[in-house]
């Protein structure tokens, strides 16, 4: 049975909540045009507000910690392109999370990602069967296009809104199908909503994600008796308490192809832009049941360059 966990996606959504404090600063541009019309013409010419867009979630889109947002990555605006390259460890009683990856941002508008996740079992392994210390590895390929919408500009009950993709590729085909995943290999498809309400100094999001992936994809797709996907959901929350300084909470849940008693993902965080290009994330983060080991909550820590 599904609980209501604490996760990753943390890191989000302090990201966008900054930017209400900028706003308020007199000398901030209210159009984004006003920033992009700058003369700035070379390859990576920045532009955007503190924080909008996102830290790096644990696939390597932009958005927060554990949950994807309708963010595009990089700092540029409606011109040039932007890089972002992320770091993340998550340490559980059992288990040990760590990824990294790139993701490189055109116009604001197109996102393309990619993430190496590695998911080490520690003493978990050899009780398994699975030797000690052995390490899951998966590899995530993603593309997102914002559709319509802007964060921060514009109506401001109207989102931004993106669809995406994210191919996963197991490196440990024969463990996770002899666990019982149908393919070792697997698509996700989601769409995103993600606004800044300025006044209020509150960034929301939610995601559909339309996805058979165990624990992420990390042990597989799907089971023997359904390889079918099901619709999950993603929800971001967070409060600017300063122009760099966020704090808010997240929830992801799962589908439990394999009859582990996989649970969702919940998360409480606090993030801070420790410059333009540099932001931080810490997470008290609960995953829940992982492979029948049961209460697997943590520290959550992400390091994020863009520019």
């Amino acid at each position: 049975m599904n609980r209501v966990p604490a996760l990753a996606v943390l890191a989000i959504g302090f990201v966008f909540s900054t930017a209400p404090a900028i706003a308020q600063d007199e000398n901030a541009r209210t159009e984004p045009e006003a920033i992009a019309n700058e003369s700035d013409t070379s390859l990576l010419p920045g532009g955007k507000l503190l924080l909008t867009n996102g830290v790096t979630s644990i696939e390597g889109a932009s958005g927060g910690g554990i949950a994807t947002w309708a963010t595009i990555g990089g700092l540029q605006t409606d011109r040039g392109i932007g890089l972002t390259a992320h770091g993340t460890l998550i340490e559980l009683p059992d288990f040990g999370w760590q990824s990294h990856g790139v993701a490189l941002a055109i116009a604001d508008r197109v996102e393309l990602s990619y993430a190496r996740q590695n998911f080490d079992t520690r003493d978990v392994g050899a009780a398994l069967g699975l030797g000690q210390g052995y390490t899951f590895n998966q590899d995530v390929f993603g593309a997102k296009v914002r559709l319509a919408g802007d964060l921060v500009y514009g109506d401001p009950l109207m989102p931004q809104i993106a669809v995406g993709v994210q191919h996963k590729r197991s490196r440990d085909a024969a463990v996770v199908q002899a666990v019982g995943a149908d393919s070792a290999n697997g698509t996700d498809f989601f769409v995103s909503t993600s606004k800044l309400f300025l006044a209020r100094s509150v960034l929301a999001s939610a995601t559909l994600r339309y996805t058979s992936g165990n624990q992420g994809g990390l042990l597989g797709f799907g089971s023997a008796t359904d390889e079918g996907r099901e619709l999950q959901f993603e929800g971001s929350i967070a409060y600017q308490l300063s122009r760099r300084a966020v704090v808010g909470a997240e929830f992801r849940s799962k589908p439990d192809n394999l009859g582990f008693g996989e649970d969702d993902w919940m998360d409480v965080f606090a993030a801070y832009a420790v410059s333009d290009h540099i932001t931080v994330a810490a997470a008290y983060a609960d995953l829940g049941s992982i492979a029948t080991f049961e209460d697997q909550r943590g520290g959550f820590l992400s390091a994020q360059i863009a520019f």
